[in-house]
């Protein structure tokens, strides 16, 4: 390889980078995904302010109670509703056609063509379902919010603790709600992404993600398996239940991000692995 082929790897890298986050974000079925996303909050909110009767407490999705005395609560509650299968179904998809797909269009060939490398291929692959992962979260806080200012009051929060924080502080709460769903799907993503090495059919990479997230799921909830449930990557989707306490307590959020980060790193190892022997001239 030339020097000048050589120089030209870390601009070819970013320039992949910024192509594979066109090509994602340009895509109808991305703009379709994120906005059922965003109607995820906005049909919660119609269904609590059209409602005649009040929620009972302790019926439904958490916090569903406190939306009609907070709207600040749409978003949370959105976010608590989409976890256990609107976000991971959305993660699914991207992720497993992150390399099933170009192999099936005929074009991986070609991206691996550049003085890129596989593995810096594997790596740009993964950061768009990490950027899609961000978008898909940050949509369904979004748009609760918009609702919850929309249909309801908006106010000073009651946390968990018993305290009483302001909406700014409460504002700063989902954000931190938001980024700890986000760390939680990262695991997901690379799970996707180590599948879609294995098949030239996005849509198998697809469902095989997304059952995983269901099966994990399962597991977690049954009581004979508790010896499995910390190994699990669903295990911490919902424990972000310390960010609504007063002070914060990050216990929760570093036991998430160690898991994911251990599933990442598995997960990236098997998928170089099975990538850099894959034929894709065949």
């Amino acid at each position: 390889m030339s020097a000048e082929a050589v120089r030209a790897r870390p601009g070819v890298g970013w320039a992949l980078l910024g192509s594979e986050l066109s090509v994602l974000f340009r895509r109808l079925r991305t703009w379709a995904m994120l906005l059922a996303l965003a109607a995820v909050p906005l049909l919660i909110a119609l269904a609590v302010k059209l409602s005649a009767r009040p929620v009972t407490p302790g019926r439904g999705p958490l916090f569903l109670d406190r939306i009609t005395q907070n709207g600040l609560f749409v978003a949370v509650t959105a976010m608590v509703v989409c976890v256990p299968l609107f976000l991971p179904l959305t993660i699914g998809v991207v992720a497993g056609d992150t390399l099933a797909g170009e192999a099936n269009l005929g074009t991986l060939r070609y991206l691996l063509l550049a003085p890129a490398g596989r593995i810096r291929l594997l790596m740009v692959k993964y950061a768009g379902a990490m950027a899609f992962c961000c978008a898909a979260t940050a949509t369904v806080a979004a748009s609760g919010a918009l609702a919850g200012v929309v249909f309801f009051p908006v106010g000073p929060v009651t946390l968990l603790s018993g305290d009483t924080i302001g909406v700014g502080e409460s504002i700063l709460r989902s954000l931190l709600i938001a980024a700890y769903i986000t760390v939680s799907l990262l695991g997901l993503s690379a799970i996707g992404l180590l599948i879609s090495t294995f098949t030239d059919v996005p849509v198998g990479a697809m469902a095989a993600t997304i059952v995983l997230s269901v099966v994990s799921q399962v597991l977690d909830n049954l009581p004979q398996l508790e010896w499995l449930h910390p190994w699990l990557f669903s295990h911490h989707w919902l424990g972000f239940a310390d960010l609504l306490r007063q002070p914060v307590s990050w216990t929760s959020f570093g036991d998430n991000a160690i898991l994911q980060a251990g599933y990442i790193a598995v997960c990236g190892a098997l998928a170089y692995a099975k990538f850099s022997n894959k034929d894709v001239l065949s």
